[in-house]
């Protein structure tokens, strides 16, 4: 009998936009997220310009944002940007490929360099796994910086290794749209960029 497993990135493939700057955006008054981007934006030119890692601009970006936020405050944030938020963010024809694959029982996956804080929400309400960028938490507060690697690019494909033997699949789906996600693409016998039908 035939294995299949899917791993789907998040922002830009299942979500219209990035979902981190929307949790942003909903986090805060109109005013002050707009402040709050014109003070990152060089971190996020410079990164655009390959100058500065992923890593460092959503570092910064996430300390400016919620650096020092009560983690269950945080948490909270979190389920209601899933509430009222996400639910407009997301493609239909991301949820038809996903249930579509549910309804034939393969596994579905989201890999993501989101953090889980407001991926796994959404995920656990649809039956999904996750695998995401996890946030340090120090003294019960949100410090901004990111607790191990960010998962993208190189750290999607060792995630996905240490959790799934991929050699007890005989069909691998992968669907991503950036170039984040293209080593992840490798590993599939059925890879899908910026489309889900062929």
């Amino acid at each position: 009998m035939q294995k299949s497993i899917a791993f789907f990135d998040f922002d830009g493939t299942i979500t219209k936009t990035d979902s981190m700057l929307e949790f942003a955006r909903f986090s805060s008054n109109h005013v002050c997220y707009l402040f709050g981007m014109f003070i990152i934006s060089p971190w996020l030119i410079t990164m655009k310009l390959g100058l500065v890692s992923k890593r460092k601009a959503k570092e910064k970006l996430l300390t400016y944002f919620f650096g020092h936020a009560e983690l269950e405050t945080f948490n909270s944030k979190c389920i209601s940007f899933n509430e009222k938020i996400l639910p407009s963010l997301i493609k239909k024809e991301a949820i038809a490929a996903i249930k579509n694959h549910l309804d034939l029982n393969t596994t579905v996956v989201i890999v993501s360099a989101s953090a889980e804080n407001w991926v796994a929400p959404w995920c656990l309400r649809n039956n999904l796994r996750f695998i995401c960028t996890k946030l340090q938490v120090k003294d019960n507060k949100i410090t901004g910086k990111l607790e191990g690697e960010n998962c993208n690019g190189a750290e999607k494909v060792s995630r996905i290794k240490q959790l799934f033997n991929l050699a007890d699949y005989n069909i691998i789906y992968c669907y991503g749209d950036t170039n984040g996600d293209k080593m992840m693409l490798q590993l599939a016998t059925h890879p899908f960029y910026r489309v889900f039908k062929k």
